[in-house]
């Protein structure tokens, strides 16, 4: 009743197109509905494998916005079924039989205190722990797991170049906890609502990487929403500079759990 009575005062519309109704209408949903496996166009080296629910252009962006910048926190929950969807996605593309128990554990990127305190919430951790919720459901053993924290300040990254970010971040990313390492063989998974350069979930992935064993699978990545190629017809920018292509889907279709293996997912010999 009293959502009822909310909806007459403020009547809510979906933050993807704008049409009242949902919050996030049907049909801006099933465009994050189908995950593709993600990369950088200018490939950095250590850019885990990586599966985005949706591209970050249109509705998509509109939604991601809403949620991050603009206070629309409801929007937790289907951009984190989102999220569910591309970790379930990249964690069934990991190659060899599967391992009936494995732990699956989601990491989310830690925020600049700075965007916390201007956000007031962690809107990262939201994801994952609505997403961990989602895939539990699904049957799927996933748990939150706060591994990293940041320190030292960084320049806003907005106007730099690829190579720029990888400076600016280099060293941000640190373990939580001196020592602290995952569960051999787990799958552990970098989670973030968007990826552009790549550059923040390299250096993420290369902190966790030099904690597992050789035997442990690599560790991947899973976001709600990846900035797409540009149209061929666009030219080019000069090597080093960032363009809102810098990120693309690269699968033809949505993942079904018997794709190339991992290290074909995402690498430096495998761009398209």
């Amino acid at each position: 009743m009293f959502a009822a009575l909310v909806d007459l005062v403020l009547p809510r519309t979906c933050a993807g197109c704008g049409v009242p109704g949902a919050m996030l209408c049907r049909a801006c949903t099933l465009l994050l509905a189908q995950p593709r496996a993600a990369a950088p166009r200018r490939f950095p080296d250590g850019f885990p494998p990586t599966a985005a629910a949706g591209a970050y252009a249109g509705p998509v962006r509109a939604a991601v916005l809403a949620y991050k910048e603009r206070g629309r926190a409801e929007l937790a929950a289907p951009l984190g079924t989102a999220l569910a969807l591309a970790v379930a996605a990249v964690t069934a593309a990991v190659p060899g039989p599967a391992v009936p128990g494995r732990s699956v554990l989601l990491v989310p990127l830690p925020s600049t205190p700075a965007a916390l305190r201007a956000r007031g919430r962690d809107h990262v951790r939201e994801l994952a722990r609505c997403a961990v919720a989602e895939l539990r459901t699904a049957g799927l053993p996933a748990r939150e797991a706060e591994l990293l924290r940041r320190r030292g300040r960084v320049r806003d990254s907005a106007g730099l170049s690829a190579a720029q970010r990888r400076a600016n971040l280099a060293g941000t990313f640190i373990l939580s906890r001196p020592g602290g390492r995952p569960p051999p063989g787990a799958l552990v998974v970098l989670v973030d609502d968007v990826v552009t350069s790549g550059a923040t979930l390299t250096e993420a992935a290369g902190v966790l990487a030099a904690t597992r064993g050789t035997a442990d699978p690599p560790v991947l990545a899973a976001v709600v929403a990846a900035t797409p190629r540009r149209a061929a017809a666009t030219p080019v920018p000069a090597t080093g500079e960032a363009s809102p292509g810098d990120l693309r889907i690269v699968a033809a279709g949505p993942f079904t759990g018997t794709v190339p293996p991992v290290d074909r997912l995402s690498g430096r010999g495998r761009r398209d």
